[in-house]
Formats: C-alpha cells, sequence, structure tokens
C-alpha cells in the first residue's frame, strides 16, 4: 500500500508477513485494516441430502423463479410452508444441492427455530454465526444487530452462495438474514409468510403425497422388496398415514426393523384411530404426535380452541359459518381460522371451505378430549348441530316455501346460520355440498343426546332428495330419523318419517317396501284421529301401488286423495293427487283425461306457489297435448316446464326437454330434435337415471335421428 506524495527512491527486499506500508512523504491520515484470518473460508453447512419423491411441480416453480431473478439481477427468494413433516426442508435441500455449481461461495444453514421450547433464534444470533461462518474473526463481529446486518450484506455481495432458513416464525426474522447480490435464499416454515412477498418472495405451499408417491416412499425407506410383494396392503398403509411423508417414513422405519413383519400388520397397528398417531414415532426421535403438538402449542388460546372445537366437527369440510358456531360466542372465528390456515394445520379446500389434514383431524380430536372440558364439548357438538339444521332448513324454506315445514327444536344458545341462498339453485347446490357433512350430523345426533336434531334433519334434506335423487342418502337418513322418532315417543314425527322415506323407497325401486311404511303411517293418523294425514297416505299409497304394476287400486286412492286433501284443508296435497291421477291416465293411453287432471293440478299448484309441482303438472299438459297432436299447445306448455324445471331438476327438466324434443322432430326440425334428445340424454345422467323408462325411450329416439343423419 502507497500513502500519497513524493515517492521514495529508496528500495527494500525481503520476506514480509502481514500488513504492509511503503511510504514517502506522507500527508494526511492512514487507515489500515488487515483482511480477517481465514476470510477466504468457504462454509459448506447444508444437512446431508435425502432422496425427494414426487415434488416435480414445485422444484419447477423455485426454478423459474430463479431463473426469472437472475435475469432482472435481483435476490432469489422463495418460501417454502406447509405442516410439520410434510418436506418442505427435504424440497429445499433437493434445490439448493443442485445449485451448488453455480453458486460456489458456499452454502449457510441456520434452524431459526420457530417451533423450539426455548423460542425462536435471534436474527442477530444467526448473523453472528453466518459472519464467522464467511471468515469474520469472533472479535471483529460487530454488537448492533444493523451492523452485523450491514457487514453480512457487504461480505455475500461479492460471493455466490445460498441459504437456508429453516423453521422461521415471522418474516420480520427472516430480513436481515437474507444476502445481497443475486444469491439464493430458500425459507421453511409451518406458517404461510405473506409479508415476505414485498421483497419478492415466491411462496411454496407443500401438500401431502399423492397415494403412488407415498407408496414410492415406503419403497425407498423399505428397501427389500416388500412393498412389491404386497401392493394392497402398502397403499392401504399410506392411505393411513394421509400422505403424510414424515408419517410414511417413521411407519417404514418401524416395518425396517422387523425384515419378516408383512406391512398388513402396521395396517392393522394404525387401524385404530384413537392410537394411530401413538403408533407413528420411533422411540421419541421422529414422531408425528410430537410434531403437531409443537404447532398446536404456538398457537394463539382463541385460535387453539377453535382448533380444538373443530376435531369434533364430523365432516371431513367445514366453512366459516360452522367454525362460528363451534366457537361461539367468540366473534372472531374468520380471525382463528385464517390463523389455523397460516400454520398449516387447515388446508383450503373448494368454494371458500376448509378441511383438516386426517392425521391433523384426528390431533384435534384428541386435544379437544384432552383440552376441553365435557360440558364445553357437549355444547359445542350441539351448537354445530343446531347450525346444520337451521341452514338445512333455510334450504327448505327456500326451496318449498309452501311445504309443511315441521317446527325444530334447537338447544338454548344462538343459532349460527349459513347462507344457502339466495333463489333455490344456489339453496340446493348448497344442501349437495354439504350432504356428507348434514349426514354425518345426522347419524352423530342420537348418540349425542338430540335425537330431535337426527329426524328433523332427515325432514329438513327432503326436497334435496326429491330433485337430485340421493337414494341411498335418503334411504339412511329416514331409517335414522324412524328411530329417533320412535325413541322420542313422537307419532308426528315418526309419519313424517315414514311418508317422507316411504317416497324415498320409491325412488330408490322398493315400492313393497314405501308401501309399508305408508300403511303404518295411515295407521298411525287414524288412531291419533287426524283425517288430514290419512287423507295424505292417500296419494302415497297410490303412487306405491302405481309403482307395483296395479294401476287400478292407484287411481282409487288418486281420486279419493284428490277429493278428501282439499276437503280437509291441504289443496296442494289434492293437486298433486290430481297431477298422479293425470299421469297415470297418460301412461294407459287416456290423453283427454290426462289433459283435463294435469290442467287443474297446474291451476291449484300455481295458485298454492308451489312452482316446481306446477311445472311437473305443465309437464304432463304438454305431453298430453303432443299425445292428441297439438304441437303449438304442447310446445308451449313444454317450453314453460322446461324453463322452471332447468335450475332445480335434472330429471324433471330431462323428461320436458325430451317431450320438446319429439314436438321438434314433429314439426321438422331435426337437427333441433337431435341437439335437445342429446341434451335430455346428458341430463338423465346427471340425475343417474339414465336406466329409467323415459331415458331409454328417449335413447331410442335418439338413435333413429342419427341414423336418419348418417344416412343422408
Amino acid at each position: 500500500m502507497r500513502g500519497g506524495g513524493q515517492e521514495s527512491s529508496n528500495e527494500l527486499s525481503g520476506t514480509v508477513h502481514g500488513p504492509v506500508v511503503q511510504a514517502g512523504s506522507v500527508y494526511g491520515g492512514i487507515h489500515i485494516a488487515s483482511r480477517p484470518d481465514g476470510a477466504e473460508r468457504t462454509p459448506w453447512q447444508l444437512p446431508p441430502l435425502v432422496r425427494v419423491i414426487d415434488r416435480t411441480r414445485e422444484l419447477a416453480v423455485l426454478e423459474r423463479h430463479r431463473v426469472r431473478a437472475a435475469r432482472e439481477d435481483r435476490p432469489v427468494l422463495a418460501a417454502l410452508s406447509g405442516l410439520g413433516g410434510v418436506g418442505k426442508t427435504t424440497l429445499a435441500l433437493r434445490w439448493l444441492y443442485a445449485l451448488r455449481s453455480r453458486f460456489p461461495g458456499g452454502q449457510l444453514h441456520a434452524d431459526l427455530g420457530a417451533q423450539s421450547a426455548d423460542g425462536p433464534e435471534h436474527p442477530a444470533e444467526v448473523l453472528a454465526r453466518f459472519l464467522r461462518a464467511l471468515g469474520v474473526p469472533a472479535q471483529q463481529v460487530p454488537s448492533r444487530l444493523a451492523e452485523r446486518a450491514a457487514l453480512y450484506r457487504s461480505l455475500t455481495a461479492i460471493r455466490r452462495l445460498v441459504v437456508l432458513l429453516d423453521d422461521a416464525a415471522t418474516a420480520a426474522q427472516v430480513r436481515p438474514l437474507l444476502p445481497a447480490g443475486g444469491n439464493v435464499t430458500a425459507v421453511t416454515s409451518r406458517r404461510r409468510l405473506p409479508g415476505l412477498t414485498v421483497d419478492g418472495c415466491c411462496p411454496v405451499h407443500l401438500e401431502p403425497l399423492a397415494p403412488e408417491a407415498a407408496v414410492e416412499l415406503l419403497a425407498d425407506t423399505l428397501s427389500d422388496g416388500r412393498v412389491e410383494e404386497q401392493p394392497e396392503d402398502a397403499r392401504a398403509l399410506v392411505e393411513l398415514c394421509a400422505g403424510l411423508p414424515l408419517a410414511v417414513r417413521v411407519a417404514g422405519a418401524r416395518l425396517a426393523t422387523r425384515p419378516g413383519r408383512r406391512i398388513g400388520t402396521m395396517v392393522r397397528a394404525l387401524g385404530e384411530e384413537r392410537r394411530r398417531l401413538e403408533a407413528l414415532a420411533i422411540d421419541g426421535d421422529h414422531d408425528v404426535l410430537a410434531t403437531l403438538d409443537v404447532s398446536y402449542r404456538a398457537l394463539p388460546g382463541p385460535a387453539a380452541r377453535l382448533y380444538r372445537l373443530l376435531g369434533l366437527h364430523p365432516g371431513r369440510e367445514f366453512d366459516g359459518s360452522a367454525a362460528a358456531a363451534l366457537c361461539a360466542p367468540d366473534g372472531a372465528a374468520a380471525a382463528h381460522l385464517d390463523v389455523l390456515h397460516d400454520a398449516s394445520l387447515l388446508v383450503e379446500a373448494p368454494g371458500e371451505r376448509s378441511r383438516f389434514h386426517d392425521l391433523v383431524r384426528l390431533h384435534a380430536a384428541a386435544k379437544a378430549e384432552e383440552d376441553e372440558p365435557a360440558g364445553e364439548r357437549a355444547a359445542a357438538v350441539r351448537r354445530l348441530a343446531d347450525h346444520y339444521l337451521a341452514s338445512a332448513t333455510r334450504a327448505e324454506e327456500i326451496l318449498d316455501p309452501q311445504h309443511r315445514t315441521m317446527a325444530r327444536d334447537y338447544g338454548p344458545t344462538p343459532v349460527v346460520v349459513a347462507e344457502v341462498g339466495p333463489g333455490p339453485e344456489a339453496a340446493l347446490d348448497w344442501l349437495e355440498r354439504e350432504l356428507p357433512t348434514l349426514m354425518a350430523v345426522l347419524q352423530q345426533a342420537s348418540g349425542a343426546g338430540f335425537p330431535t336434531v337426527c329426524w328433523q334433519l332427515a325432514d329438513a334434506l327432503w326436497p334435496l332428495f326429491l330433485r337430485r335423487k340421493f337414494h341411498a342418502e335418503c334411504a339412511a337418513a329416514h331409517r335414522a330419523g324412524l328411530a329417533a322418532a320412535r325413541e322420542l315417543g313422537d307419532a308426528v314425527a315418526e309419519c313424517r318419517m315414514l311418508t317422507s322415506g316411504g317416497v324415498g323407497e320409491m325412488g330408490a325401486g322398493n315400492p313393497g317396501r314405501a308401501l309399508e311404511m305408508f300403511e303404518r303411517a295411515a295407521r298411525l293418523f287414524l288412531s291419533a284421529d287426524d283425517p288430514l294425514g290419512h287423507a295424505r297416505t292417500l296419494n302415497y299409497r297410490g303412487l306405491a301401488l302405481q309403482r307395483l304394476g296395479r294401476p287400478r287400486g292407484a287411481a282409487e286412492f288418486f281420486r279419493r286423495a284428490a277429493a278428501e286433501l282439499p276437503v280437509h284443508g291441504d289443496r296442494r296435497a289434492g293437486g298433486l293427487a290430481a297431477l298422479n291421477l293425470a299421469a297415470l291416465a297418460l301412461d294407459e293411453g287416456r290423453a283427454e283425461e290426462a289433459l283435463r287432471h294435469a290442467g287443474a293440478a297446474r291451476e291449484t299448484l300455481d295458485e298454492a306457489g308451489d312452482t316446481y309441482n306446477a311445472a311437473r303438472a305443465a309437464t304432463c299438459v304438454g305431453r298430453a297435448h303432443l299425445a292428441l297432436e297439438r304441437l303449438g299447445p304442447a310446445e308451449d306448455a313444454l317450453t314453460a316446464a322446461w324453463a322452471a324445471l332447468r335450475e332445480v331438476s335434472a330429471y324433471e327438466a330431462a323428461r320436458a326437454l325430451g317431450a320438446l324434443a319429439e314436438v321438434s322432430e314433429r314439426h321438422g326440425r331435426r337437427d333441433l330434435a337431435r341437439d335437445r334428445c342429446r341434451q335430455a340424454r346428458d341430463l338423465y345422467a346427471s340425475a343417474g337415471r339414465s336406466g329409467s323408462k323415459d331415458a331409454e325411450a328417449l335413447r331410442r329416439r335418439l338413435a333413429a335421428l342419427e341414423h336418419e343423419e348418417s344416412a343422408q
């Protein structure tokens, strides 16, 4: 180094160690700093690499982000989030190891300790370790965080290195640890870290493995051929592990210590839900239960309470209103859900809904059992049942405003009602989407001590069963509802379950069973001196006899019902009886009689505000006109029926559209007829009624039209 001023003519020679100054005349101050000992040190701190299974998509996302950032000459930052044990660190290592040749300046790694019992690491302590790893002597590490961060950026700006920050707690903890220049940083956290987005972060959220990939991971862990020899048991095992890599590896490791043990033995060990988490552990080392416990303990109190209570939810998915019902009277359910999502304890489901990973659900249920008093658990289950009952009843009211909605018996706390509207289609869609949960709540209700919810929920689901033909669910719901009504000794409820359930049995193709149920209800109504209830069974018994191939007996019951029901105060039910008479007459070729009965039914049902059944009557009117070759009136009636039915019942809409196709064919509009036939065929299929008599007739008509088209 030379100072300023005139250069000396003296020559010096020899070997010099350490800093050297050669100066002539010197003016002003001279500042001399030596390079720290070991400053050329290259750290290689990343943990060992293990095999990555089926993360091709995520790796591609990370690499695209790196290339794009490199083109823009900016640092590369990616944050991998997900449930504990899902493989975040494994994926980050796989990505960073692949970059070693491009980043020869080294690899830094720090466990930021978000889940540590001692609390998260302070960034200043991590920076001190990083600086020492980069060659700064301990005595030269600055004392202040800001100075450490500045020196860190200076040193990393002239290097090409990668940094892995594991188990981060917050974006604020991470930010001082980001290197300068075009270096690469991968952050892992159980929490999503949206705060890093402003730093140009690429977020990657990891989900559990698909079954095929989980089987591959199990085979990689065992490495002894058992997976190939026992594929069905291997598949069952990874399903019990719900695709969580940690769980699969633990199960595989336990099997690996017993080379003679079959995979099915582990399947049986994990089959008992209450003990599954305990079985997924290896001597306190890798432990799924402990991993979930750590995430749970990190939750704020209100979010932890919601987590426990959601463990009581009997379904696989839920929305914000169900969470609000569970954690009432706390009004901050949405905020608590966000905390659980950020902690990767909940998974997003379609339609702004949430679900648990299967093992997390078991953990939440266990925490409810351990940490929530029995009385609080029972009250929460009742609030949830009331929520679903009230919401289904609201959907029922939207769909059938004229239907006799029976009184509902709710618990003592205010009921949270979901948004199920605004119209019939939305209400039906809500019921169908929630059907698995509604059935689970219904089955749970009696055992939980409120059988009224059981039969009343079956009653509220009636419009869905009627319109979208969920026959198996209808039968199961009404069996449970009937048992609950009998347990309560409630004859009115029992009659409701018998009549509604009987209609469901007819839809499922069991008219004999349906007739038995209707006759049982008729006897109960007679013994209770209820002439209106008895009159309603006449209509139902007629329908059962019609399905049993006894049209004369059916017609007699329909005529009696059409006459008696209005007298006892139910004109709408009388209109339905007239509609049944019309359908029977049309099936037997008496079109004029069918037109008379169907016209009267349509008028009565319109007056009653029953738009759905009025539209069904319009279909019957149109088909009667068609049978009489009155194509204009037939098209008018069927067009009106199609417009009213297409949003609420695929099956009934298909019947109207199939008849419209026949009108088009008779008008000579063959292309329109074919299009309508195809659309009606698809509607029958979507309704699960492709095997019905009407659907078979439609297929024959469509085949003839298509044959005619191909012959042209």
